[in-house]
């Protein structure tokens, strides 16, 4: 049976933007990076630094919110390596609720590209909704839609988030190290890697495949 013309002619659809994760990273499966105007996961004991090497692939003023009662506090000498600690709006909200509050405003706006919760616990699945229709509507204002990115404690689980990711020191190799892991995409499977840092390089690179055990 044949098709109809208007499929046979039809375009195909474009991949929606990204921002980059780690440089080549789609040479070894991480795709093109993490979708504009959706709403991922950071999780794992080095989760603030897998924000700043996102951090540090964009432009313009970064939004950082942290309650007010939290004890991580980012540290300026830390930042600096990956992005000028003036870029940074940090915000800390006295109360649990508004933490979500503003990060849903926030990507309403779509004043900034990137916009980062440290939350104390996981949230529930109808805020995490409610911020991906935010940063939906914050790519309509005329402006590259912007990216949430909420860092959850432990292994993470925050429901209906596009992606989750897992980063930790790895102590079995050289110092400067990590293992990253994806835990959860709607569009790839569960994956990890090798990620060292290189000599005269902001980012680290990836430098091999964690095999399955």
């Amino acid at each position: 049976m044949s098709l109809p013309q208007s499929l046979l002619s039809r375009a195909p659809a474009r991949a929606a933007p990204c921002l980059p994760l780690l440089p080549e990273g789609d040479r070894y499966g991480l795709g093109h990076g993490l979708a504009l105007g959706r709403v991922h996961e950071a999780c794992g004991p080095a989760r603030h630094r897998l924000a700043l090497w996102l951090a540090a692939q964009t432009t313009g003023p970064i939004l950082w919110i942290a309650p007010e009662w939290g004890v991580d506090r980012l540290n300026p000498c830390g930042v600096m390596p990956f992005v000028d600690p003036a870029r940074l709006i940090l915000v800390h909200p006295k109360r649990a609720e508004d933490v979500l509050w503003s990060m849903e405003e926030v990507l309403r706006s779509g004043a900034v590209t990137l916009a980062l919760a440290d939350l104390p616990g996981l949230p529930a699945l109808t805020p995490v909704r409610r911020m991906h229709l935010a940063a939906e509507n914050g790519g309509k204002t005329g402006r590259p839609a912007p990216l949430g990115l909420l860092l959850t404690p432990g292994m993470g689980g925050a429901q209906g988030v596009e992606t989750r990711w897992h980063l930790a020191p790895d102590h079995k190799a050289t110092p400067g190290a990590w293992q990253l892991r994806r835990l959860r995409a709607r569009m790839a499977p569960e994956q990890g890697w090798h990620v060292a840092r290189q000599k005269g390089q902001m980012l680290p690179r990836i430098t091999g495949i964690i095999k399955a055990a």
